[in-house]
């Protein structure tokens, strides 16, 4: 400290700058609370009529609700303001499908933003990459299948998670897949911020998991039949209560096989 204190007083600043905590990730825009960064686009702000705008059932073969979209805005139990609650009845008992809500606008490589609190122990619902790949949201698990897993594929970074109660982030950098003459030719990849800390680095991503009522190209070849298709991003219901919102994206293209950031 002898040393940075006998230095001018402009760069003695600049030094202390670099290490006070939270700067990286303020620049980064990770973490709760983070910013959109310039060219994004907002997804979720949370009010109604963005939700309306934005949003609508993904109907796949088991889709069980309607129009409009059922899910509730609820007041943010930490902080004020308003956040969207997977509250649909008809997905009850778990049934994942049923009432999964999705952006009406498809994606294909983007930077993503999105905040979620699960109120209770055991709430589970799950964030979907082009409506195939999920990112799973469930506390209480620590395997593979568990929360911030790119499900069945990584293990779970658990102890990033701020648990019950409390706003989680998560950041993300995704690469579709690519194709050539129809055939998958590189695999998907991501890379992942959980609460500001980085634990995933350019994953690739096999498959579509859980069968046909998880997303696009789910029934496909046991979902290993991924197509050439954007797909919007998907929020999972499966009867729990679990809350969004600070959702945010911005479109990339990726044109070397990294999402590192």
């Amino acid at each position: 400290m002898k040393t940075i204190l006998s230095l001018h007083p402009a760069v003695t600043l600049l030094l202390l700058l670099t290490f006070v905590p939270g700067t990286v990730a303020a620049e980064k825009h990770i973490g709760v609370g983070a910013k959109p960064e310039a060219g994004a686009e907002v997804l979720f702000d949370g009010s109604r009529a963005m939700l309306d705008e934005k949003w609508t059932y993904w109907e796949g073969p088991g889709f069980k609700s309607s129009l409009p979209i059922k899910w509730r805005i609820v007041e943010d139990p930490v902080d004020g303001g308003t956040c969207v609650m997977t509250d649909d009845r008809a997905a009850d008992g778990g049934r994942y499908g049923a009432a999964d809500i999705v952006t009406k606008q498809a994606y294909r490589d983007f930077r993503l933003h999105i905040e979620f609190l699960i109120p209770k122990p055991r709430g589970n619902s799950g964030v979907y990459l082009q409506n195939r790949y999920e990112i799973q949201v469930l506390d209480g698990d620590k395997t593979k299948h568990g929360m911030g897993a790119v499900i069945n594929e990584t293990e779970s970074p658990y102890h990033a998670y701020n648990g019950v109660g409390k706003w989680n982030a998560y950041d993300i950098v995704f690469r579709a897949a690519r194709f050539k003459d129809g055939k998958r030719v590189e695999k998907a990849l991501v890379t992942m911020y959980f609460n500001g800390i980085k634990v995933h680095t350019n994953v690739p991503i096999n498959q579509v998991w859980g069968g046909p009522n998880s997303g696009l190209d789910g029934g496909n070849d046991g979902g290993k039949g991924i197509t050439d298709t954007p797909g919007g991003l998907k929020l999972q219901a499966e009867g729990h209560d679990v809350r969004y919102r600070n959702i945010w994206i911005k479109e990339l293209d990726l044109p070397q096989p990294n999402t590192d950031f």
